[in-house]
C-alpha cells in the first residue's frame, strides 16, 4: 500500500484545477419516442432524448470554479474541460470502477461507442437520464435509462476514461501507443489474480452517493453492449486520500490517516510537475494523451484479522505516525515536517516520502473496500488504490519497487489485482468526444 505521505491531500471543493468542465447539452423538449427506442442504445446514433426526468442542478461558480458549496448540495462537476474531471477534482465519498475488454472488430464500432458514452456521461454528470429516459418511451421497448438515479442529485459525479496497453494491439492503434503507457513489472509479494487485473479500458466513476456512482457504470456498460464487457469492477467507500488541502485527512481499514500530503487539486504547477503529461512523457506519435495522465489501480487485501491483534506501539512504528493524531514521529501535528530518520528504518511513511525516492511524488485517490469473506471467516477487504502521474515509469514502478523491498507493512497487506490506463486530456465541448485525438488519424 503506498503512502506517500508527500503526495498531498486536500478538502471538498468541486474541481478546483485548471479544468473549466462544461454542462451537458441541452435536452430536446417534447421529441417522439426515436426508432433507436425500439433497438435500445446499439443503433448508429446515440439522440440525447427528451428533458431529462431525473432533472439537472445548476452548478453555483466563484470565478471559474465550482463552488465548494457544491459538496454539501450535491452539484454537479463540469464535464468538459483541458482535463478530465475526476483526477484533481475534490475527491468524493464512493467509487465504482470498471475494466472492460474490447469485442467488437470494428473500428468504426468502437468510435461510435466512444461517442455515444461521452454524451451519455456528459448527461449523466449533469443529472439527466440517459438518451430519452427511464420512463415515457414505447413500452414495447427497454427505456434508455435504467432508473434508479431517477429524483437523485447529480452527487458530484465524475466519470474518467482511460485506455489500457492491451487496446493497442487492436484497431491499428499501435504506432499510437504512449511511451510512457509500459506494463507494470512484477513487484516482490504481488499475488495476483489475471481476472481481477489488467483490461483494454477502464471507467472511474466516483459521486457522493453509491446509487449515483453503480447506475454511470451500469448504463455504460449497457449502451456498450455486444461491443465491450466488463473484464472486473470495484466499489469503493471512505475515500482515503484528498485532493482539498483543509479537510480532514480521511482513514484507512487501519485506522491510520492516510495520504497526509497528497497533491491538491489547487495546486496548478504540482499538477503539472508530477500529474499532467506532456510531449516528453508520451512521444512524438502520441501528442493526443498530452494533458492526460496515468492511472495505476491495484487491489490491495489487508490481513485485518492479523492486524487487529498487533499492539498499539508496532502499528504506529510500522506507519510511522502516531494513530490518533497523524503526526509523524518526533512530531505534534499531522502536517508537520516529517523527520525520516526518527522513523524505523522500514517504517512505510518514510520509505514512501519523496526523499526516499528522488522526489517521486503521485497524486492518490485510493479508496476501502469490504467484499464480504473469504470462506474463511476473514474479512476480504483492503485498499482500493489510484493513483494519477504524468510518467509510471518515473512514479508509481521506482517508488512500489522500493516499497515491496522492505516496507514493514508488506506483512500486513498484499497486492491481488493491477493495471494500467492511460488517461486522456479532457473533452473540451459538446462536439469533441472521449478519445477523438487518439483516432483523429483515420476516425
Amino acid at each position: 500500500m503506498t503512502d506517500t505521505p508527500d503526495s498531498t491531500n486536500g478538502t471538498d471543493s468541486t474541481d478546483s484545477t485548471d479544468s473549466t468542465n462544461g454542462a451537458a447539452e441541452p435536452a430536446r423538449a417534447g421529441s417522439a419516442p426515436s426508432r433507436r427506442s425500439l433497438i435500445g442504445w446499439g443503433g448508429a446514433g446515440l439522440a440525447l432524448g427528451a428533458a431529462a426526468a431525473g432533472g439537472g442542478v445548476a452548478m453555483t461558480r466563484v470565478g471559474n470554479d465550482v463552488d465548494p458549496a457544491g459538496a454539501d448540495t450535491g452539484a454537479a462537476v463540469p464535464f468538459h474541460g483541458p482535463h478530465q474531471a475526476g483526477i484533481a477534482t475534490a475527491v468524493q465519498d464512493r467509487l465504482h470502477f470498471a475494466a472492460f475488454d474490447v469485442k467488437t472488430d470494428d473500428r468504426d464500432e468502437f468510435v461510435q461507442l466512444l461517442k455515444d458514452w461521452t454524451r451519455a456521461a456528459a448527461r449523466m454528470t449533469a443529472g439527466h437520464t440517459v438518451g430519452e429516459g427511464a420512463y415515457g418511451g414505447l413500452a414495447e421497448a427497454p427505456p434508455d435509462d435504467t432508473g434508479e438515479a431517477l429524483g437523485l442529485k447529480p452527487s458530484r459525479l465524475t466519470l474518467t476514461i482511460g485506455f489500457g496497453p492491451s487496446l493497442f494491439g487492436k484497431f491499428d492503434l499501435a504506432d499510437r501507443r504512449p511511451e510512457a503507457l509500459v506494463e507494470l513489472p512484477a513487484f516482490s509479494g504481488d499475488n495476483l489474480d489475471k481476472a481481477r487485473s489488467d483490461g483494454d479500458l477502464c471507467i472511474q466513476a466516483c459521486a457522493d452517493d453509491p446509487q449515483v456512482a453503480v447506475h454511470a457504470i451500469r448504463n455504460l456498460a449497457r449502451i456498450g453492449f455486444g461491443k465491450v464487457a466488463i473484464r472486473w469492477s470495484q466499489l469503493g467507500f471512505g475515500k482515503t486520500s484528498s485532493t482539498t488541502p483543509d479537510a480532514q485527512t480521511p482513514r484507512n481499514l487501519m485506522g491510520f490517516k492516510d495520504g497526509t500530503r497528497n497533491i491538491a487539486g489547487t495546486e496548478t504547477a504540482r499538477l503539472r510537475k508530477f500529474v499532467w503529461a506532456d510531449e516528453k512523457d508520451n512521444g512524438p506519435d502520441s501528442t493526443w494523451m498530452n494533458g492526460g495522465s496515468y492511472l495505476v489501480a491495484r487491489r490491495i487485501r489487508m490481513n485485518i484479522e492479523t492486524w487487529d491483534r498487533t499492539p498499539l506501539q508496532e502499528q504506529e512504528d510500522i506507519f510511522g505516525r502516531d494513530k490518533g493524531e497523524g503526526a509523524p514521529v518526533g512530531k505534534a501535528k499531522e502536517h508537520d515536517k516529517p523527520f525520516l530518520k526518527a522513523m524505523k528504518p522500514d517504517a512505510h511513511v518514510r520509505l514512501a516520502h519523496p526523499d526516499s525516492n528522488d522526489g517521486v511524488t503521485i497524486l492518490r485517490r485510493g479508496y476501502s473496500f469490504t467484499d464480504g469473506t473469504d470462506g474463511l471467516g476473514r474479512l476480504e477487504a483492503g485498499l482500493f488504490f489510484l493513483a494519477y502521474q504524468r510518467d509510471v515509469r518515473e512514479g508509481f514502478i521506482p517508488l512500489q519497487r522500493n516499497l515491496s523491498r522492505s516496507d514493514a507493512l508488506n506483512e500486513y497487506i498484499q497486492h491481488v489485482s493491477s493495471a494500467v490506463f492511460a488517461v486522456p486530456p479532457g473533452v473540451r465541448d459538446k462536439d469533441d468526444w472521449w478519445g477523438r485525438a487518439l483516432f483523429s488519424k483515420e476516425a
